[in-house]
């Protein structure tokens, strides 16, 4: 592959003609079979499109181990949050039917845990909130209003991909959603951190169920 050649074909992945859309719809319809594949194609197309790797969260932290310690602390946090205080006031089923199987079988927690760990925390993150936020930005720009438009519509597809959990698990994805994304956009598009957020509120998630703890939980503050 020539320079040349290279250049102009980073040119036209990074836009929205033939190459960009065609590379956006590849990595969409991953997305629905296997959310890892869809994250190892992001980070081919980074790589083609010589897009810098900041611009899709893969940005260096101030400290490693302090990013990834914050991340795991506020994801069991949130977790908790929206299972005793968020859900309950929407009137939610405390029990996630759709996980029920492993509750007390613990080679489908650790198989789950990780999943949550690489397909979550590490494939969801750079999906969602790295690559659709860029893209959405190049194709909004990255105003206020623009940065909004962004969120609430990757958001939004988000939320749609727990369709299996019920309304719900998309309300719940939805908000949990809303609350990482914004972050991303305040936090100066870096993803190390909330990569361990994601990961660690949905091990927490698997955690209450393995133990039969989604009820008891649920009802900590209203009975």
């Amino acid at each position: 592959m020539t320079d040349s050649f290279r250049d102009r074909l980073a040119v036209r992945l990074r836009g929205w003609g033939p190459a960009g859309i065609l590379s956006f719809l590849l990595i969409a319809a991953s997305m629905a079979v296997f959310m890892p594949v869809a994250a190892v194609l992001v980070l081919l197309w980074a790589w083609l499109s010589k897009t810098p790797w900041p611009a899709i969260g893969y940005a260096r932290p101030k400290s490693w181990i302090g990013g990834a310690l914050v991340g795991i602390l506020f994801g069991v946090a949130l977790k908790f949050a929206m299972k005793a205080v968020v859900m309950p006031l929407l009137g939610a089923d405390p029990v996630n039917h759709a996980y029920a199987g492993m509750q007390g079988n613990l080679p489908e927690l650790l198989f789950f845990s990780a999943y949550a760990v690489i397909g979550a925390g590490w494939a969801e993150e750079t999906v969602f909130r790295g690559y659709l936020f860029e893209r959405c930005g190049a194709l909004f720009g990255r105003s206020v209003p623009a940065n909004i438009l962004t969120l609430l519509l990757v958001t939004g597809i988000f939320a749609s991909l727990h369709w299996q959990q019920g309304q719900a698990g998309m309300i719940n994805a939805g908000i949990t959603g809303l609350i990482i994304g914004a972050i991303y956009l305040v936090n100066g598009r870096k993803l190390w951190t909330l990569m361990f957020t994601h990961a660690s509120f949905d091990v927490t998630a698997a955690l209450m169920i393995y133990l039969n703890l989604e009820t008891k939980v649920a009802q900590l503050l209203f009975h």
